[in-house]
Order: C-alpha cells, then structure tokens, then sequence
C-alpha cells in the first residue's frame, strides 16, 4: 500500500493549515509554491511544521479530521510535541 500523510502548514499570519496527501514533497513544493488556489495560497502559507504518516488513505483522512476538529491550542501542542522551533520541516528537501 501507498503511504498516506497529514500534515500542517503555517506562515507568517499564524495560520494553521491541516491537509491529508499521498505525496507530501509535491504537495509541499505545490503550497510553497502558490500552485494551488485556495486556503494555503490566500494566507501565504508555506511552512511544513508537522507531518505523521498512514499506511493508507482512509487512515489517514480519519487523523486528518480529528486534527481539524481540534482547538487550535491542541494543534500547538501536537506540532510543538516534535517541532517544538516550528522550524521548517521541508527546508531541506
């Protein structure tokens, strides 16, 4: 099976961005980039601050809404749990 992936973007406005992807490099590259029109673009949002990975899909898409369903202080904590700099997860890619 194909790895699955959730992840979090931010920027400067301090945003946070919860998306679920099977490819995160592309789909990284497509946010920091401004390819894609919509949230991620319109708040400038292009930091990679915390990811996890699925074996599949349907896993992943269930985290993917539990973390959306969350208050923005439990995502803190979540990203800050592995990040705690919010440092740039993608800068070395």
């Amino acid at each position: 099976m194909r790895q699955s992936y959730v992840y979090i973007m931010t920027g400067r406005s301090d945003t946070l961005y919860v998306g679920v992807t099977g490819g995160l490099e592309k789909r990284v590259y497509e946010h920091k980039h401004m390819l894609l029109d919509g949230f991620t673009k319109r708040y400038n949002l292009t930091s990679l601050v915390y990811y996890e990975v699925h074996d599949d899909i349907t896993t992943a898409i269930t985290r993917e809404k539990q973390i959306k369903g969350w208050r923005r202080s439990k995502k803190i904590t979540l990203i800050e749990s592995v990040n705690p700099h919010w440092r740039d997860l993608s800068e070395d890619w």
